[in-house]
């Protein structure tokens, strides 16, 4: 499909759409750009990228740009690398916040270039070594602003996703970021806080270790994820963050109430209600 393209973060995401193209004979090369030699070394090694450039080079040989670095990073490289492009050449991110971005970019120039994406995948793992050849089959990709990008552009983003056997789905950036913060980020605030709630009150981590069942283990997992990459998640889409946050503080004291007045009713009702996610996640 291409004959070169270009990563700009070789980590998790980027590196693990890198080796699904290379692996399925979609490109020849890749050029990995990173700020760190170390993550360029490793990637190089993994064989994710064939080489690595500085970023106008590598936009120069490119037909294109997967941008997927942590979203403070994310405006400002994405405005520099459509600075550089033409009208063949196709600009795509996978940042998990999508309104500022949108917004950034609505008023340039080559602005049709660009297709704002968020594949709905990851693990707590981050850098070259996370990334896997098996990732994104059946999850779900975001296309924003799908109209203000140009037809063959999303074309061929929507072709790639699917070849990756990503589900595409489209919404507006302002609807993305409220269903992400309810469906993504607030997971992994609850996950952090668990596992600062429990380092701060069980100081034998031996008993941590030894008594911590999956229960424990899949609900923490996530307090393992980059905070350099989180945090940037959460100044982002502060605002709806914070309605999701109200809401789950809201049901965890409904929780608590029910222990403290021995509400046991009602505490299994909470339950019973809960139980519906079945309908949805199996």
């Amino acid at each position: 499909m291409f004959n070169t393209i270009t990563i700009v973060g070789v980590g998790l995401i980027s590196g693990s759409f890198s080796l699904i193209l290379k692996e399925k004979g979609w490109v020849k090369k890749v050029i990995g750009v990173s700020r760190t030699s170390q993550s360029i070394d490793k990637a190089l090694k993994l064989g994710i990228i064939d080489e690595s450039l500085p970023l106008e080079e590598a936009v120069k040989q490119s037909e294109l740009i997967y941008i997927a670095i942590p979203v403070d990073a994310t405006i400002p490289v994405v405005l520099q690398v459509m600075d550089l492009v033409n009208e063949k050449q196709i600009v795509v991110d996978a940042g998990s916040t999508k309104q500022a971005l949108c917004e950034a970019v609505a008023n340039h120039p080559m602005r049709s270039r660009f297709v704002a994406t968020h594949p709905m995948w990851g693990t707590e793992y981050s850098g070259p070594e996370a990334a896997v050849s098996d990732a994104f089959a059946g999850r779900t990709c975001v296309i924003c602003e799908k109209e203000k990008s140009d037809a063959d552009a999303v074309h061929t983003v929507e072709t790639i996703y699917k070849m990756l056997g990503m589900h595409v789905t489209y919404m507006n950036p302002e609807a993305h970021d409220i269903h992400a913060a309810y469906v993504s980020h607030i997971s992994h605030i609850t996950s952090f806080a668990l596992a600062n709630t429990v380092l701060e009150k069980e100081k034998e981590e031996n008993a941590i270790f030894e008594l911590a069942g999956g229960g424990f283990e899949s609900t923490v997992r996530l307090a393992k994820s980059n905070p350099s990459m989180w945090l940037p998640i959460f100044k982002q889409n502060r605002e709806h963050v914070l309605d999701v946050l109200n809401e789950h503080i809201t049901q965890l004291r409904k929780f608590k109430s029910c222990l403290e007045k021995e509400n046991y009713t009602y505490l299994q009702e909470l339950m019973e209600n809960a139980n519906k996610i079945n309908r949805i996640i199996k």
